[in-house]
């Protein structure tokens, strides 16, 4: 599994999306509504990726009515703020790839609060293209291992239509093509079986080896960029021994 989402699922395990609840809710809504306007639909069983979203969003305990509002914003029903999607790309500690997916209504704010979180911690934002290159767009499925045994596990993923599961011990990580995400997300938790994370991904082909002060440096970056308001997801290459994160998380 990739340091960026062995982070990720470190810092849920520990409760810190909860401590981040109002944080969480303005990413989802924005989701919600992008979604809904992007996909064409309001109607979540009409739009795959706003039937994800509102999932999410009421996983996450988000009342119906702030659903619903921020669905209508985006078909045009109720007016609201026009956002628009970005992805950056730049470089971490020690070379290390970032991409980072944006939803914002100020353009340039944000490029200049991004730029100054890279070079705050030892990164440079790069141009568009310079490290997208080294990423694959997957569906990514993170499972607790205690719930299912590797080959239970790995039988339920690849009947389901995934293309493969990798076991770091703690959790297992079943990927996937981004057109077969959401079957796949559904026959699993047909099987009574709730994922830690779930999403369509940016997965590095290869990861780059941290440590010391470079490997603490990247986690500030990725906390940093992940905590800012306009930021959807980031994807990393960097690769973080497991003692080094839990210390840090």
């Amino acid at each position: 599994m990739s340091g960026h989402s062995k982070w990720h699922t470190i810092k849920h395990k520990k409760g810190a999306l909860d401590a981040k609840r109002g944080k969480l809710f303005t990413k989802l809504i924005k989701e919600l509504t992008i979604a809904a306007r992007s996909g064409g639909s309001g109607d979540p069983n009409q739009n795959p990726r706003l039937r994800k979203a509102v999932n999410d969003a009421k996983a996450a305990n988000m009342p119906n009515d702030t659903i619903d509002r921020a669905i209508k914003r985006g078909t045009g029903e109720l007016e609201g703020v026009n956002y628009e999607e970005i992805t950056y790309e730049g470089y971490g500690p020690g070379g290390v790839a970032v991409m980072v997916n944006a939803t914002t209504d100020n353009r340039n704010r944000t490029v200049s609060e991004l730029r100054h979180l890279f070079s705050k911690n030892n990164g440079n934002l790069g141009e568009s293209g310079s490290v997208a290159w080294m990423f694959n767009k997957k569906g990514q499925i993170i499972i607790d291992a205690a719930l299912k045994s590797e080959d239970e596990m790995m039988e339920i993923a690849l009947e389901a239509g995934a293309e493969d599961m990798q076991n770091d011990g703690e959790s297992y990580q079943i990927l996937t093509a981004p057109e077969d995400f959401l079957s796949v997300l559904d026959a699993i938790k047909g099987k009574s079986i709730e994922p830690i994370s779930s999403e369509i991904a940016m997965i590095p082909q290869n990861t780059i080896k941290l440590d010391g002060g470079q490997a603490t440096q990247m986690l500030k970056l990725y906390e940093a960029l992940d905590d800012h308001d306009d930021v959807q997801s980031v994807y990393s290459n960097f690769e973080i021994d497991d003692a080094v994160m839990q210390q840090q998380a």
